[in-house]
């Protein structure tokens, strides 16, 4: 009499001999032949990275390309256009008006002296709001607050740049009045009446810090909460079962693991607040010296480049100011670049 055999008996025997699927076709010599679809998909990837590298590369060559007119009208070298902090003129040496009304230095110590004020104030914002809607937000929530956490990277920066001259900075006026009173002494809340923007209108560099934070505080808080969600369950339920509190579940296992989204994050949110233009066009006062305080008003790179728009028909003037868009792009370069090296050595 035949034995019947058991189902899963067979079930795992047949499993056994059919072979699992693989992504290569296989040939009588032994060799492999990758499949249409599979070469189709490498190359377009491929293809996308490169076409996005040429893109930069095109960009760098036509910002270089485009400043060299202007920067060989150097009289005293190269170099000078990175430390004369005056008006240039079309021979860049004399301070009576012209081309660039700002110089180098000025507009790169308020361009960074804005953006890291944004960055001090945004990042330990967006490090909260990524651990409550990861750890703490209860489900039926988590999906609403994050959306409107998201909201706020689609309102246009003009948006913003209205909202921070017309009422952020009329209602921080008394606060800039007592901390002048209290720490002017020390340079970055020295208040000049006479140099500073006024107190009703409060469109300093620390208002424009404040608007720049709320628009990059977003691109921080997704990133940073999408890497927290992707913390291994295991090493939480593990922490949980040693009897760990819920604070001690996020700063021995979620802060570890995602710490690296962090601070990728906040790279990426310096980089927009580098180049932001229109939000502080209107949110900070213009101008042309940079005197280390924060209660007074000073030009960007780009608000520079923007402001000037209307003279580029002449090449030798856009030079100057493309010039100044190069430096601004190797900051941003350069910047990004240390988000990587961070990222590269926290793995």
């Amino acid at each position: 009499m035949a034995l019947a055999t058991r189902p899963d008996t067979d079930a795992r025997a047949a499993s056994v001999e059919e072979p699992l699927p693989t992504t290569h076709s296989q040939r009588a010599g032994g060799s492999t032949v990758k499949r249409v679809g599979d070469v189709t998909f490498e190359s377009l990837a491929k293809g996308s990275s490169i076409l996005i590298t040429v893109i930069i590369a095109l960009i760098g060559l036509f910002l270089v390309f485009r400043a060299i007119p202007a920067l060989s009208r150097l009289r005293d070298g190269f170099i000078s256009f990175f430390t004369y902090g005056e008006r240039w003129n079309t021979n860049y040496t004399v301070n009576d008006g012209g081309w660039m009304q700002f110089g180098i230095p000025n507009l790169f110590f308020t361009t960074v002296m804005v953006s890291l004020l944004a960055l001090i104030i945004a990042m330990p914002v967006a490090l909260g709001v990524a651990i409550f809607l990861s750890n703490y937000c209860p489900k039926p929530l988590m999906k609403p607050l994050g959306f409107m956490v998201d909201l706020l990277a689609a309102v246009p920066s003009i948006v913003f740049g209205i909202w921070g001259s017309q009422v952020l900075g009329p209602a921080m006026g008394p606060f800039y009045e007592w901390l002048s009173g209290w720490a002017g002494g020390f340079i970055l809340f020295n208040f000049d009446q006479g140099t500073s923007p006024a107190t009703s209108t409060s469109r300093n560099i620390f208002t424009g810090g404040v608007v720049l934070a709320i628009m990059i505080l977003p691109v921080i808080a997704a990133t940073t909460r999408e890497v927290f969600m992707q913390t291994p369950k295991g090493h939480v339920e593990a922490a949980l079962a040693l009897g760990a509190t819920r604070w001690e579940v996020v700063r021995m296992t979620v802060l570890p693991f995602g710490m690296s989204g962090f601070v990728s994050g906040s790279m990426l949110g310096l980089g927009r607040a580098l180049g932001e233009t229109m939000a502080l066009y209107m949110v900070i006062a213009s101008s042309p010296g940079f005197r280390g305080s924060l209660l007074d008003g000073g030009t960007t790179f780009a608000t520079a480049i923007a402001n000037a728009a209307p003279e580029f028909n002449d090449n030798l003037k856009a030079g100057a100011y493309i010039a100044a868009g190069l430096v601004l792009f190797i900051l941003t370069f350069l910047v990004n670049a240390a988000a990587r090296a961070v990222v590269a050595q926290k793995h």
